[in-house]
């Protein structure tokens, strides 16, 4: 169950979610809301996914679902892929 800072989180986003009924999008699971943010979300909804969840926590969950010994297919794209792992070795403890 998402906290209600999450919810509204997803409803001022909503539009990332755009292929999902409304009434199932406050329900999505914290990691596919990283994915989400991560591959479509704006620099202030990236950065609001940071101060809700907490950058160690988006780090782990995004370097756990990229890692080949868990998954032989992601779904975030290219460029994510290679953004990211650098801010997180930068920034995340």
């Amino acid at each position: 169950m998402n906290s209600p800072e999450i919810k509204d989180f997803i409803r001022q986003n909503s539009h990332l979610f755009w292929f999902m009924p409304e009434d199932r999008k406050e329900e999505v699971s914290i990691d596919f809301l990283v994915e989400t943010v991560l591959n479509y979300g704006s620099k202030d909804a990236v950065l609001k996914l940071f101060d809700l969840i907490g950058l160690n926590k988006v780090a782990e969950i995004f370097n756990r679902s990229t890692a080949l010994s868990t998954r032989k297919r992601w779904n975030y794209h290219e460029i994510t892929i290679n953004y990211f792992p650098l801010l997180f070795k930068k920034y995340a403890q």
